[in-house]
């Protein structure tokens, strides 16, 4: 149950080291594109991947922060009990920065948060880490690049926090970096990092030092910052700070003068990593949880040390003998109502379960979460309710002592909301868990274990499929938890893809005109690489593989569901016809090709490997090298077949420096074409026509007229429309998009980390997106939507929706209004603006000018308020007023 996730396609993408401060996270567009609106949400799963970290804000109840190692940071929203995304900014140039190494919310000024992002810190990452500050909790960021790159999904991503701010003088922050580059500060909010230069130990632990990728040999470096709040005043540096280092002989370093000098702390335990160091400074105690790895797989030995702050002694208050240990602890926290009340994890117990330790004496003893009562059976000190995320029993059935759900594997976080003492949450590898009614566990009574995860949505997303009839809406191919059937995208599927259940599913296809024939492959410790369906994905039974297979790849289903063709790794090319129970392989055909069907011939296959298109005309028994030439050399390529058009293809991909676009065949192959007006594509899907259209809907990850972007067309190519904004960015979207063929306008999008995002239009009318009225001055009837989405204490976030209900097109606008309490903007985007009192004018930028009659566009922006936040109630449109709705 190896749970990394690492962005496999190969990305040209510039790298680049940028000095200052950019004034935001996402670049503007260059270039006039036509703008739809679009409502976004995810699919939902809730959770499905890693939560290495997890922040309460000291200061302000209910303010919570959640960090992913590739999905972004989240926070909380405590009336709906949800995950608000922040991160989604991300552009695609900059998809390394939805890793969070570290989070750090301002226990001085709650409004501020800061995280630094980075996802690797070998090459797989073209770009440095960098560190995100904000003022209005997440809604808008501010980003300083960093001389180095960070790691949120690096080995020993569990350990931290890394980042963390001064509790008496918030201006400072230190920062522990990785790869032998030492600790940081900043004395200016996070907008300027140097080195601390006299720091004396830059970590040399590495999980594994033959690991010639540089993924697994990476010195883990410095890994986590506390500050003794209790040595310093408000106004003035903490003078007490404690480091801790991935190094172990010397994991724990103090400073007694603000940082100034630094000693190794005497007498500590050597021979272990310590991956938390957690301060009571009421009690005077700095307790730490050491394992002999990194994490957050490995581990098979830790400690709990107990480290008096005034008297310098150090205290084994480990809950179990060294000798009975087979995992390192973690996850690590105080109730900061009752100081003496401990938890730890025991992180990398993967078997039977995780364990989870609490002490209510400052770790004199201990009590568990589970206990044995006579192996194999259990007693359990809680009770686990999975009905909201029911897929996290995994579909399992196992033997005592093992049970299902599990209380999870990868605890690296846990944390005692510091103003509710029954409130705890803890990350795991799959999922956020929590509890409100904690200390039931020490009157003997049981707590209730639920998922808090609604809204945080964690998938790595390999492939995409919308059928036209059936019960299921959307089938998806996902890292990790194999995927799902959504047969309502607003509601979590009982069950990921079982019989046989994949660590990853790769890729899957439907019969086009028999969608209850379903396949897909997907990888798998022990067992087939292959499963079909014949009701619609609603049931599974596993094929068998061909000889050789030893990894998924890509398969197609024949357009009547009679035959399949799969490209596994290890077997080359192979077609079946049935339900896969013998394989014969295919001739004329490289290994590793990328396969799919004809939607409308159901003897038709093509493939694609290094520059060269196949065609088959005899189910996949054989395949002929197309004439076409101008492809991509390389193997980054989607491509697709039009439902409904025989031989009508569309193919996407490439690289920088060399072919890099969207092309399409009208006959099967034998030649394409490539777009003129598509600079980069990524991929390539369809959905329903728009009204009046003749040609299904195309959507595609591209970039257009020098902006990056989702992309959707609805005269087969001819313009484009983008239809996310800078705010919906969502980092790396290269690896499938579909439309729906139900749905006029819906888009399903794949993201390397943030789940399935579906998009709808406000747009009815359809039109092809490209063209532009010829009124300059928008003129005639508008309509206003105002709608704050989201307001804390002196702070606020509003979305814009302006609508065209006139008879003509604009090609510019300019919206006024002015604000009711005398609220003050503090960042926009999507539109260009400026304030002079309470009057704010917003203005079209160069790409979404473009408004065609009955259509919208949409801008956001975050803002203050003090007393009260009316919303306004007049809007102008030029001289015209315009109706709010």
């Amino acid at each position: 149950m190896r749970r990394t996730r690492i962005l496999t396609a190969v990305l040209a993408l510039a790298a680049g080291l940028l000095a200052g401060t950019p004034p935001a996270l996402a670049a503007a567009p260059r270039a006039a594109l036509a703008a739809d609106t679009y409502t976004w949400n995810n699919a939902r799963i809730d959770g499905g991947g890693f939560v290495p970290g997890i922040v309460f804000n000291r200061t302000e109840k209910n303010l919570a922060y959640a960090r992913t190692d590739i999905g972004g940071a989240y926070r909380w929203s405590e009336p709906t009990k949800t995950w608000t995304p922040l991160l989604d900014s991300v552009g695609w140039d900059e998809w390394g920065h939805t890793g969070v190494v570290s989070l750090a919310s301002d226990p001085v000024a709650p409004d501020k948060v800061y995280a630094a992002v980075g996802t690797y810190t070998n090459s797989w990452d073209p770009t440095n880490g960098a560190v995100l500050r904000s003022a209005d909790r997440g809604a808008g960021w501010q980003k300083t690049d960093l001389p180095f790159k960070l790691g949120g999904n690096m080995p020993g991503r569990g350990m931290g926090e890394r980042l963390a701010i001064d509790p008496n003088k918030d201006s400072v922050l230190y920062l522990g970096a990785p790869s032998g580059k030492g600790l940081w500060r900043s004395t200016d909010s996070g907008v300027t990092w140097s080195q601390v230069t006299n720091f004396p130990d830059v970590g040399d632990y590495v999980q594994d030092s033959t690991d010639t990728t540089g993924y697994a040999s990476d010195n883990q470096g410095i890994v986590w910052v506390t500050f003794d709040e209790s040595t310093g005043t408000t106004g003035t540096a903490t003078k007490t700070i404690y480091v801790g280092v991935a190094d172990k002989d010397n994991a724990v370093y103090r400073s007694t003068d603000a940082g100034a000098t630094w000693t190794r702390l005497a007498g500590q335990p050597t021979g272990y990593l310590a991956h938390k160091g957690v301060l009571d400074a009421k009690n005077g105690y700095l307790y730490l949880a050491y394992s002999d790895k990194g994490g957050p797989y490995d581990g098979g030995k830790g400690r709990l040390w107990r480290y008096a702050t005034a008297t310098g002694t150090w205290t084994d208050i480990s809950p179990v003998a060294e000798a009975d240990t087979y995992y390192g602890f973690s996850g690590l926290t105080v109730d900061r109502q009752h100081p003496g009340t401990v938890m730890a994890t025991a992180y990398s117990s993967w078997w039977p379960d995780t364990q989870l330790f609490r002490s209510t004496d400052s770790g004199a003893t201990w009590t568990k979460a589970w206990d044995y009562t006579s192996y194999p059976n259990r007693s359990n000190r809680y009770t686990i309710d999975v009905s909201s995320s029911p897929w996290l029993t995994f579909g399992a059935n196992p033997s005592p002592p093992e049970q299902t759900p599990k209380l999870g594997w990868m605890t690296e976080s846990l944390e005692i909301d510091p103003f509710d003492s029954d409130r705890m949450m803890y990350g795991t590898g799959a999922t956020l868990y929590g509890t409100e009614d904690l200390t039931k566990w020490d009157s003997g009574g049981q707590f209730t274990v639920k998922p808090m995860v609604r809204g945080l949505e964690e998938t790595s997303v390999d492939d995409l499929a919308a059928p036209p009839s059936g019960g299921a809406q959307l089938f998806s191919a996902l890292g990790d938890i194999g995927g799902f059937r959504h047969t309502d995208l607003t509601k979590v599927p009982s069950m990921m893809y079982t019989s046989p259940t994949f660590t990853t599913t790769t890729s899957l296809d439907f019969a086009e005109s028999n969608p209850n024939t379903v396949v897909r492959v997907g990888n798998l410790d022990s067992g087939p690489h292959i499963a079909f369906s014949t009701d619609n994905g609603a049931n599974w039974f596993a094929g068998t593989d061909p000889s050789g297979v030893s990894g998924s790849g890509t398969v197609a289903a024949g357009s009547d569901g009679s035959r399949f063709v799969w490209s596994p790794a290890g077997a080359g090319v192979q077609y079946t016809t049935g339900f896969g129970s013998s394989w014969s392989a295919s001739s004329g055909i490289p290994a590793g090709a990328v396969v799919e069907s004809d939607r409308v011939d159901p003897k038709t296959f093509y493939g694609f490997e290094s520059g060269t298109f196949y065609v088959s005309s005899d189910g996949g028994a054989t395949f002929t090298t197309s004439a076409a030439t101008g492809l991509p050399s390389g193997d980054s390529v989607r491509f697709k077949a039009l439902p409904g058009t025989k031989g009508d293809v569309w193919l996407a991909g490439g690289a920088t420096g060399g072919a890099y676009g969207l092309w399409h065949s009208t006959n099967g192959g034998t030649t394409f074409t490539k777009l003129a007006n598509v600079d980069q594509a990524d991929t390539i899907g369809f959905g329903k026509a728009a009204p009046g259209a003749s040609y299904q809907t195309l959507y595609t990850s591209a970039e257009i007229g020098g902006v990056r972007g989702i992309f959707r067309s609805t005269d087969a190519g001819s313009t484009w429309t983008r239809i996310n904004d800078d705010a919906h960015q969502w980092g790396w979207t290269g690896a499938a998009i579909t439309g729906d063929p139900r749905v006029y306008g819906r888009v399903y999008v794949s993201t390397n980390g943030r789940g399935v995002i579906y998009g709808d239009t406000s747009d009815t009318g359809g039109g092809g997106g490209g063209g532009g009225g010829t009124d300059p001055t928008p003129t005639g009837a508008c309509a206003v939507a105002y709608t704050i989405t989201n307001q804390w204490t002196g702070g606020f976030q509003a979305d814009v929706r302006l609508t065209n209900t006139g008879a003509t097109s604009w090609t510019s606008w300019s919206l006024g209004w002015s604000f009711p309490n005398g609220q003050t903007i503090g960042q926009l985007w999507n539109a260009d603006w400026t304030q002079s009192g309470a009057a704010v004018t917003a203005k079209n930028v160069s790409w979404n000018g473009t408004v065609a009659a009955g259509s919208s566009v949409s801008f956001g922006f975050t803002g203050s308020w003090t007393g009260t936040n009316t919303e306004p109630t007049a809007f102008k449109l030029g001289d015209q007023t315009c109706t709010v709705a």
